[in-house]
């Protein structure tokens, strides 16, 4: 599988990502004759090799006379017109409808009426749409990123001198790791080093943030910003094949012991559970204080969830407090297929280790469906779903 991991440690922006994805050897052509299927006006990108700190790298700047500020239904026009690939224009509309959910949010104002001034203007688009053509044509399967150095002090716009990072960005940050570089003689990084461009990006395409995956990196590419810093002001994207281990996630572990609940409820409460979003739901019998045989209710959940699904454990058991702490998890990569077997179909999730595949999981509703309907034992239509999807997996 080929990865992207995206360093972060001087912050990033649209720009810094084409420069990168130019250092890594997208061809700036290739990329202007694809963002010529936007049918918008003139524009050109300019390249530049650059160094910062003695390392170099490519700094890319969008040259366009337009300077018309859109508002997102004119942006999804223009996408929607443009005879760009379908996957494309579907991920570029899903980033600037992101970007303006969290304009709006920041200015308590209806989705629609959001005006996105400098957002809107044709560098933007340029930017987003680029970067999704230049991770494209580089074959990139899955992105990783490090956590995001969002700069510090203050930065003016359209609204005024505002902090960094920006209230939109900030909004669009939601759930990223986070930090930024104290006053210091050495390392003082002043100014917005993640702009609202680079934060919807990243956000919208990494599948984590956190330490580099095991991978054997293949290419290097640096990003260069506008800003002279005491550290390189570089945006450093490494690219090639994902060792063959285990995908891994952090996610919320939400915990509560009760002993005065009716059991009957413990059914209710995990249907309710499941509905609200949780990865995972159990009960565990315990002893408590005085002796008391109780149970302890275990929930996995993305961090986003936490809150929603500690109203329902709240609303709907007995207990008055709940322990919420953060746990690791390593994964097979998954992929869901429907296979035919002669029973008929059924979902068939495989798991693997890079291409050696370890388990293969039938859909039990799938499996006892077709049990009942035919009568025939679940475990031989199992069994059957079992064989047909190990063929599928061998196949080339």
């Amino acid at each position: 599988m080929r990865i992207a991991y995206f360093d972060c440690f001087s912050g990033i922006s649209g720009d810094m990502i084409l420069g990168a994805l130019v250092d890594l050897g997208v061809s700036s052509k290739d990329l202007e004759k694809e963002l010529k299927k936007l049918n918008i006006p003139d524009f050109k990108l300019v390249v530049k090799k650059v160094k910062k700190q003695g390392i170099g790298g490519v700094g890319v700047e969008v040259v366009t006379k337009d300077k018309k500020e859109r508002r997102l239904k004119d942006i999804l026009q223009i996408i929607d017109r443009s005879s760009l690939a379908q996957d494309i224009k579907g991920t570029a509309k899903k980033i600037f409808t992101r970007l303006n959910d969290a304009e709006a949010q920041v200015h308590r104002e209806h989705k629609e009426h959001m005006h996105f001034h400098e957002l809107g203007m044709l560098d933007t688009i340029v930017d987003v749409v680029g970067a999704l053509v230049g991770l494209k044509k580089l074959g990139i399967n899955k992105i990783f990123s490090s956590p995001l150095n969002v700069g510090s002090g203050f930065v003016k716009c359209v609204h005024g001198t505002l902090p960094v990072p920006a209230p939109a960005t900030v909004e669009l940050l939601k759930g990223v790791p986070v930090y930024s570089l104290p006053p210091h003689k050495n390392f003082w990084c002043g100014g917005e080093l993640v702009t609202p461009t680079g934060a919807v990006l990243i956000t919208s395409l990494a599948e984590s943030f956190g330490d580099m995956p095991k991978m054997k990196v293949e290419k290097i590419g640096h990003g260069a910003g506008h800003k002279d810093l005491p550290i390189p002001n570089l945006l450093r994207v490494m690219v090639g094949e994902m060792a063959q281990d285990y995908e891994q996630d952090t996610v919320s572990l939400i915990q509560t012991n009760i002993d005065d609940m009716n059991p009957q409820i413990c059914g209710y409460l995990m249907e309710k559970l499941f509905k609200q979003g949780a990865l995972d739901v159990w009960f565990t019998p315990i002893q408590m204080k005085k002796n008391r045989p109780a149970i302890c209710l275990s929930v996995l959940a993305e961090k986003d969830d936490v809150d929603n699904l500690c109203d329902v454990i709240f609303n709907e058991s007995t207990t008055i407090g709940v322990r919420i702490s953060e746990v690791g998890r390593k994964k097979l990569s998954r992929e869901t297929k429907t296979i035919k077997t002669k029973y008929g179909q059924v979902d068939v999730k495989i798991g693997r280790v890079g291409k050696v595949v370890k388990n293969i999981s039938p859909s039990y509703d799938d499996c006892r469906k077709l049990a009942q309907k035919l009568n025939i034992p679940l475990k031989e239509i199992l069994e059957e779903a079992r064989k047909e999807a190990r063929k599928f997996s061998l196949r080339p």
